[in-house]
Formats: structure tokens, C-alpha cells, sequence
């Protein structure tokens, strides 16, 4: 019994070499010892077999989890420094800021793309007397807003200087068609993606300035005042091209009157306690605050209102303001 009960505990403790011999082959206690030795000690090795499979497997898993890794970070990259260079692409299609500055003295520009590359842009040029100058909102942000960029920019660049169209709705009657026949070269694949823009002739010597704006609005401060230009409630190059052309709006500007051109994004911003848009009432009321300063004094201040409205909220479209004093 002592041996028997010394050998039932070894087992107990896993120890399954330990020598025991049965009373006789009638010692049915010692016999069940025995095979239950022998079956404990086999699940055992069966169970480390697996635990080792299993260890295995898993390692074999971490180092291809990390492979796989490795090669994310590697194509993320590859994709990030192509967008980069794509950036620099699209800045050099942007007028440069002496060129803005020699065109139109008492200006600024406000662009702050949500991604490496935007899908806003700016325009401007002199074509004869006249300076002519856009704010240009396409759709998307980012790879595809960039995109439909350079259509917009080429388009421009085709309606105005080869074309010789210099009337701001005629310019947008032009590009709608150049830039719906570029979209749907496929009839059968129909394409809503498209720009909205507000395009501006300047005739400094006469202070006369013709707008026309798909989607986009004009905002003149005179005196302590915001006059709003409604724009054409249509895309260009969205949609389908029909008979209807763009409206042109002539005004008579005074010394020291004050003209911004925008793109969406700026009253789009969430922000505020509330977490809710920024809103164009708001944003009228700030150009109200700050017309009157001088225009770099005024891209500092609107970038400063953004920047606190925003806090920690995410910029969630491109954004695009210009400014000019007359």
C-alpha cells in the first residue's frame, strides 16, 4: 500500500518515470496505475506536441505579420513620396506670389490644401487691360481633387489665352464644354465630378469688374457694408452641357472698395464649442471686423479665426479666400 500510494503520487505530480511493479497480473489497483501512467504520460506528450506546433505557427504568424508590415510601411512610403512630388507639381501651376502682387498690389491669397495636394485653386493673369483672377473649387479633396485641378487649370489657361475669351460667363460657357468633354469622353460611363468657380475681369484704369460664378459667390465690403453677387446654382462640367449659359455681373468699384473670392471650405469648417459648421454668417461678419485692415494684416486674422475655431476638430475641406482692394 505504501508503494502504491508513493507511486499514485508521483503520477500525480507528472512524474511518469517513476519504476513500479503490480503486487501480481491480479492486482487490478496496480494495474490501473500502470495504464493510467501510461495514458497520462501520452496526453502529455501529445499536449507539448501541439504546444510546440502552436508555437510554431504563431511565431511563424508574428514574422509575417511584420513582413507584411515591413511592406506596408514601405508601399505607404512609395505612395506618400509620389504625392509629394505631386505637390510640388500642382504648386507650380499656382501663380507665383510676386506675379500676384505685381497684377494686384493690395491683395492676399488664403490656401490651405486638407491634403498633401488640393483640389482648390487660384488663377491669375493679365490679359491685355484687364487682370483676371479666379477662386476654383473642385470636387473632392486631395489625389482626385487634384485631378480635376489640372482640367480646371487647363481650361482656363485653353478658354482664356488660346480662345481669347476674356467675358467671365463666356470664359464659364467655354470651360464647361472643355471640361464636360474631357469628363465623359465615355457616354457610357457618366461622370458628376466637376468645379465650381468664381472668375473676376479687373479693369484697374477704369475700375470696372465683371464676375461670373458657378456656385460660388462675390463679396463686396463698402462701406462697413457686405454686398453679396449670387453665383449660377450649377457645376461646371458635371453635368450635362444644355443651353444654359452663365450670368456676368458688372460693378462699378470705388476707391478703397474690397473683393473676396472663395471657395466653400472656410464656412464648412466644424469648430466651436458646439462642434458645428462655421457658417457664412459668420464668416461675413468676420470680413466686416477686418476689412478695413490691410490685406497681409487680413490673411493673418482670417487664418487666426480658422485655426481657434477649428481647435482640435480636422480641417475636413480645402480651403481658398482671396482678397482685393480696389
Amino acid at each position: 500500500l505504501r508503494r502504491t500510494t508513493e507511486f499514485s503520487h508521483a503520477v500525480a505530480a507528472g512524474n511518469y518515470g517513476t519504476d513500479y511493479q503490480p503486487l501480481s497480473e491480479d492486482d487490478m489497483l496496480g494495474q490501473a496505475l500502470l495504464k493510467m501512467r501510461h495514458e497520462l504520460g501520452e496526453r502529455e506528450r501529445i499536449l507539448e506536441m501541439k504546444v510546440k506546433e502552436r508555437t510554431e505557427e504563431v511565431v511563424r504568424q508574428k514574422e509575417e505579420v511584420e513582413r507584411q508590415s515591413r511592406k506596408v510601411v514601405e508601399l505607404y512610403k512609395n505612395v506618400t513620396d509620389s504625392i509629394r512630388y505631386a505637390k510640388r507639381l500642382q504648386e507650380s501651376i499656382l501663380p507665383p506670389e510676386k506675379r500676384i502682387k505685381e497684377l494686384l498690389p493690395d491683395s492676399f491669397v488664403l490656401y490651405r490644401p486638407k491634403d498633401i495636394v488640393s483640389g482648390d485653386f487660384y488663377w491669375v493673369d493679365k490679359v491685355n487691360n484687364r487682370v483676371m483672377f479666379a477662386a476654383v473649387d473642385c470636387t473632392g479633396h486631395g489625389v482626385p481633387g487634384a485631378f480635376m485641378s489640372l482640367i480646371g487649370h487647363n481650361g482656363l489657361n485653353q478658354s482664356i489665352k488660346e480662345h481669347g475669351i476674356t467675358r467671365p460667363s463666356e470664359v464659364l460657357r467655354d470651360l464647361n464644354r472643355i471640361s464636360f468633354e474631357a469628363l465623359h469622353k465615355d457616354r457610357d460611363q457618366f461622370v458628376r465630378d466637376g468645379m465650381d468657380m468664381a472668375l473676376c475681369a479687373f479693369d484697374p484704369e477704369r475700375m470696372v469688374l465683371d464676375y461670373a460664378g458657378a456656385n460660388c459667390p462675390l463679396y463686396l465690403l463698402r462701406d462697413g457694408e457686405v454686398i453679396s453677387y449670387s453665383p449660377d446654382k450649377r457645376p461646371i462640367g458635371g453635368f450635362d452641357l444644355g443651353d444654359l449659359g452663365f450670368t456676368d455681373h458688372r460693378i462699378q468699384l470705388r476707391k478703397g472698395d474690397v473683393i473676396y473670392i472663395f471657395s466653400d471650405g472656410y464656412a464648412d469648417q466644424f469648430g466651436g464649442p458646439n462642434g458645428k459648421k462655421f457658417l457664412y454668417r459668420r464668416f461675413r461678419e468676420l470680413l466686416l471686423e477686418i476689412h478695413s485692415k490691410p490685406m497681409d494684416r487680413q490673411k493673418g486674422l482670417l487664418l487666426e479665426a480658422l485655426n481657434q475655431w477649428r481647435g482640435a476638430q480636422e480641417q475636413v475641406d480645402d480651403i481658398l479666400v482671396i482678397g482685393m482692394r480696389a
